[in-house]
């Protein structure tokens, strides 16, 4: 394993620990997709292109988007609720 693969590892590990410890839901979707960035990275590195094509449409697009709809549509309904108390 040559220098550049160590430190992709290195930096996969503190962006996995910064999506976990991340409090606000906007910067852990945030981390989240640069953490599925940097997998893809590792897989190029680690001579599995397939793999890393697959990382970048699932885990750094669809995934980070679906849940930013998701938490856009909590929103909406949690301030829809909250004009029908009034």
């Amino acid at each position: 394993m040559n220098i550049f693969g160590i430190f992709i590892l290195l930096l996969v590990a503190v962006s996995a620990l910064a999506v976990v410890r991340t409090r606000d839901t906007t910067c852990q979707v945030l981390a989240l997709t640069f953490y599925g960035l940097l997998l893809a990275v590792m897989f190029f590195v680690f001579r599995a292109p397939d793999v890393a094509l697959s990382q970048i449409a699932v885990g750094a697009v669809a995934l980070p988007l679906m849940v930013m709809l998701a938490l856009a549509r909590m929103k909406h309904h949690a301030e829809q609720k909250e004009q029908d108390e009034k």
